[in-house]
């Protein structure tokens, strides 16, 4: 499956979501900026949810940073996956200075998106978290640990595209995990859709004020 754009994933992710959660509506959808918000739109609009953000970065290799050996989400501890830290031959506390720099782009981007407004209540709640692929998973492990500890009643982690090993391994971060397509080999999320435009802190504001 192949999807044209993040718009179109959304949809399809919304009809998905809409037949899952049957009268359990106005959730609270949480994007992962950049890339999960113009999925979630689609899916808070259907839904008649709340649509927000939670605000995670991958923590990466030293010598290979797009390689994630873990993440942090807004102002909770760092997780990090074992598998890839013994892979990337590095320690949790050999990477203090890579998790210094992410803090620092954490609380800008925070800073940039959230501009003060309060982080939203989650306390009882339907809350699905969204993001526009999950690859190693990692940074959605990150988001969905915070957001449990905001104490949502039913947590639900969702993409379009998804690597069969993360999906499985988030199973036991959510309530449910709901992915359209969990092609192997993988690759990248890039792969699965034609148009995989990289997208700015700017259009991160315009989705969040329409």
């Amino acid at each position: 499956m192949i999807f044209a754009n993040r718009a179109e994933a959304g949809r399809a992710l919304a009809d998905r979501l809409a037949h899952l959660l049957g009268t359990d509506r106005h959730p609270l959808v949480l994007a992962l900026p950049r890339g999960g918000l113009p999925v979630a739109g689609p899916v808070a609009e259907r839904l008649g949810g709340d649509l927000d953000i939670v605000v995670a970065r991958k923590i990466g290799s030293p010598r290979h940073p797009e390689f994630g050996v873990g993440a942090i989400a807004e102002d909770g501890p760092p997780v990090y996956d074992p598998d890839n830290l013994r892979y990337a031959g590095v320690t949790e506390a050999g990477l203090a200075d890579v998790l210094a720099a992410e803090r620092a782009e954490l609380a800008r981007r925070i800073h940039r998106y959230r501009g003060g407004r309060p982080v939203p209540s989650m306390a009882g709640r339907t809350v699905i978290v969204i993001d526009d692929g999950l690859a190693t998973g990692v940074t959605a492990h990150a988001a969905l640990r915070w957001v449990r500890e905001q104490g949502p009643g039913r947590l639900i982690l969702a993409a379009p595209v998804c690597a069969p090993q993360a999906r499985d391994a988030l199973s036991a971060e959510a309530d449910e995990v709901v992915c359209l397509s969990a092609p192997d080999p993988f690759y990248a999320v890039g792969r699965w859709y034609e148009d995989f435009e990289q997208l700015t802190d700017e259009d991160v504001g315009h989705f969040i004020m329409c």
